[in-house]
């Protein structure tokens, strides 16, 4: 999985693991090789458990109410999982890893969700984590719109939400 500057494709993946979280080991592995990432040792149930653990970390972060709050508890997920940063070409070419070598899934796991998240923030602005806004939804999602503005975790979300607006006007 390469990390993009903004970390759209970590964060979006991390949201996916937080509002669908897998079931098994195998289905973590299987969606990790769908969104690009190698697996360079096999996947335990341990890696599930500790990818449960990094999900319920991000969410704080998701759910933190002051920018301040969401930039320690990403600073203190960043000193828990990050290594020196590197250079490797095992897979995609040469790129960059924030973490040692040879490390189980949910080792990997903390190390990309907890730097990407770090640069998503930073390079997309500390409010662009969220939860859905209808009512009765509480699906979390990664605004990587370019005017900032997304509130709900899909379009069909947003078109139901329209469609009750609607509705509560023309009943007013």
């Amino acid at each position: 999985m390469h990390l993009n500057p903004y970390g759209a494709d970590v964060v979006n993946f991390a949201a996916g693991l937080a509002n669908h979280p897998p079931a098994t080991a195998g289905e973590l592995a299987d969606r990790c090789r769908a969104a690009g990432l190698v697996l360079e040792l096999p996947v335990e149930a341990a890696d599930l458990d500790r990818t449960r653990a990094v999900v319920d970390q991000w969410t704080r972060v998701v759910d933190a109410p002051t920018e301040r709050e969401k930039a320690d508890l990403v600073n203190d997920m960043l000193a828990r999982s990050a290594a020196y940063p590197r250079l490797t070409d095992h897979a995609h070419g040469w790129h960059l890893h924030y973490r040692d070598d040879r490390q189980p899934l949910g080792a990997v796991l903390f190390a990309l969700i907890s730097v990407a998240t770090a640069m998503h923030l930073v390079n997309r602005g500390m409010d662009r984590l969220g939860r859905c806004a209808v009512e009765g939804c509480d699906q979390i999602f990664a605004d990587t719109s370019r005017t900032a503005r997304r509130r709900y975790c899909s379009q069909p979300c947003a078109n139901r939400d329209a469609v009750r607006r609607h509705r509560a006007r023309t009943m007013a």
